[in-house]
C-alpha cells in the first residue's frame, strides 16, 4: 500500500526522475515557461515555486541550497537577482499550470508550466 505517499513517480527510478525534475525547473526558470506532459508539469511545479521561495530569503544558505538543485549557476543568478524581486510581495503560487491539448503521436495530455 502507498498511504500517505506524495507525488508520482513516473515508471523511473528516483535518480532519474529528480534529474528529470531538476532539468524540468532550470529550464522554467532559465526561459520562463516549458511545454511538458500535464503530470510533470503539475509535479514540477513544486520545485519551481520552492525555488522562488530560495530566492527571496536571498541570503547566502538558500543560495547554496537553490545551487545543489538548479544545475545552472548562470540560472540561479538570475534567479536571486531577477525573478525572485519580483515576487516579493506574493505570498506563494508563483508558477501556473496551462493545458494545450493531446499531443501528437501518443495523445498524451500536455500543459505548458510557467511563470505567472
Amino acid at each position: 500500500m502507498r498511504h500517505r505517499k506524495a507525488g508520482r513517480r513516473f515508471d523511473m527510478p528516483t535518480a532519474q526522475r529528480m534529474a528529470m525534475f531538476r532539468n524540468l525547473t532550470t529550464a522554467v526558470l532559465d526561459h520562463g515557461y516549458v511545454q511538458t506532459t500535464e503530470a510533470r508539469a503539475k509535479e514540477t511545479r513544486r520545485f519551481v515555486d520552492r525555488m522562488v521561495t530560495l530566492g527571496k530569503r536571498g541570503t547566502v544558505h538558500a543560495r547554496r541550497q537553490a545551487l545543489t538543485f538548479v544545475y545552472d549557476p548562470k540560472v540561479v543568478d538570475r534567479l536571486f537577482e531577477e525573478i525572485a524581486p519580483r515576487y516579493a510581495q506574493r505570498p506563494g503560487g508563483y508558477t501556473r499550470v496551462v493545458k494545450l491539448g493531446p499531443r501528437n503521436g501518443d495523445a498524451a495530455p500536455t500543459a505548458r508550466l510557467e511563470l505567472v
